[in-house]
């Protein structure tokens, strides 16, 4: 327990390459916030980049932690208190709903766009603010662990309508950790023909997928879910004329430039297109997705673990030692 009740236990970024776990002031809900009590927090290859390498997005200090689910726990003046109580999924991002992006529908874009665990605080704590407009409530029977994963699969949700993948077509997806693994998922359930690509023998096995491709085949969309150059340059050779590449994972600076062969998308009419992170509403969708059993996500949980247990947490993630990592306070 903590010996002051206005407290509590969080993990704090002060610069980048280590945190500190330390007892931090109790964050108080402004209007339209509400102070959510943490269930469970998903540790994810971003969060290991945070800490290790810094992000662009990262404003110091920070507390990290960007998939989310718990209980509302107080609301802030004038917020209405029919949230208290709810359980609750929170989408990371707030958008300012006016700029252009905002207005295409491409809210994860917008200009003044705010992100939990990078401009404000995460959920690697026991409790997080967050605003109204960015909160889910979450169906009775879904359970916070899979609730958790709406996030991850938001993301892969946003990368597969940037492709425009459509029912009956080809897709190849180089990665088959947790990302990788529901995009998959969700690229079979919206009835595309799927492989996958993964040297790792124990994730290939869960995937179902394979070591290396023959390198005959051509896809219509290839989606690198692992941050590789060799990935990107085996998605280029293998896209079908026509077909979209989708750049999910980032890859370090001194690599990215010397990826892209034009002539190859001249003569094959070929569309590269990026993805970054999820809409609102893709969280909606994948709520739903979850919550009516479409797609399944609790086999990918391998871990649970203390918040205290962080350091440990971010090896599994290092090492890819296990699947889906979760941390409750």
């Amino acid at each position: 327990m903590h010996h002051l009740l206005n407290t509590m236990q969080a993990i704090v970024i002060h610069k980048i390459g280590a945190f500190s776990s330390e007892e931090v002031p109790l964050p108080m809900p402004a209007q339209q916030e509400v102070r959510v009590r943490v269930a469970v927090t998903g540790v994810c290859r971003t969060d290991l980049k945070i800490i290790e390498q810094g992000h662009r997005d990262l404003v110091l200090p920070r507390i990290p932690g960007e998939e989310v689910v718990g209980t509302v726990e107080s609301v802030g003046p004038l917020t209405d208190p029919v949230w208290l109580g709810k359980r609750v999924y929170l989408y990371p991002g707030t958008a300012c709903g006016e700029c252009p992006s905002c207005r295409m529908g491409a809210d994860n874009l917008c200009r003044s766009m705010q992100i939990m665990g990078f401009h404000r605080d995460g959920g690697f704590a026991s409790h997080v603010v967050a605003p109204v407009k960015s909160l889910l409530t979450l169906p009775d029977n879904l359970s916070f662990e899979e609730a958790v994963f709406a996030e991850p699969l938001s993301c892969c949700l946003n990368a597969l309508e940037r492709a425009e993948l459509k029912a009956g077509e080809t897709l190849a997806v180089w990665g088959a950790g947790p990302a990788g693994t529901l995009l998959a998922r969700a690229a079979r359930h919206w009835g595309a023909e799927v492989t996958v690509i993964e040297p790792d023998s124990l994730r290939r096995r869960r995937a179902g997928g394979m070591e290396a491709l023959a390198g005959t085949e051509r896809f219509n969309v290839t989606i690198p879910a692992v941050g590789s150059p060799e990935a990107y340059q085996q998605a280029l050779a293998v896209l079908a004329p026509r077909g979209r590449l989708v750049a999910f994972s980032g890859l370090h600076s001194s690599e990215a430039p010397h990826i892209l062969n034009v002539n190859t998308l001249h003569y094959h009419e070929q569309r590269v297109t990026g993805a970054y992170g999820c809409a609102f509403r893709h969280g909606e969708e994948a709520i739903a997705l979850i919550a009516s059993g479409a797609i399944q996500v609790k086999d990918l949980i391998s871990h649970r673990l203390p918040l205290t247990e962080l350091t440990e947490a971010l090896n599994l993630v290092r090492t890819k030692a296990g699947m889906k990592v979760l941390l409750t306070p």
